[in-house]
């Protein structure tokens, strides 16, 4: 699976790869291989992206076109 998305918030926060990775504190190498579907990004991953960009995981991963995080108060809190 390519994210695209991965690459769309990037950008729109005109940032470059090697800056993402360095927030993740990981290889601009490693971080393109999420934006080009080579390797799956880990949980723990999705999740930073996910705060940094405030936006949600499932919009990341192309199940919503909702880009802003749930409200607290919808999260299933018991999964």
């Amino acid at each position: 699976m390519k994210y695209q998305r991965l690459r769309d918030l990037r950008e729109d926060a005109d940032m470059n790869q090697t800056e993402i990775a360095k927030i993740l504190s990981m290889s601009q190498t490693g971080y393109s291989k999420y934006e080009t579907g080579e390797n799956d990004i880990p949980t723990a991953v999705l999740i930073k992206v996910a705060d940094y960009y405030n936006t949600n995981i499932d919009y990341i991963l192309g199940r919503t076109d909702e880009k802003k995080p749930l409200p607290p108060s919808t999260r299933n809190k018991d999964l």
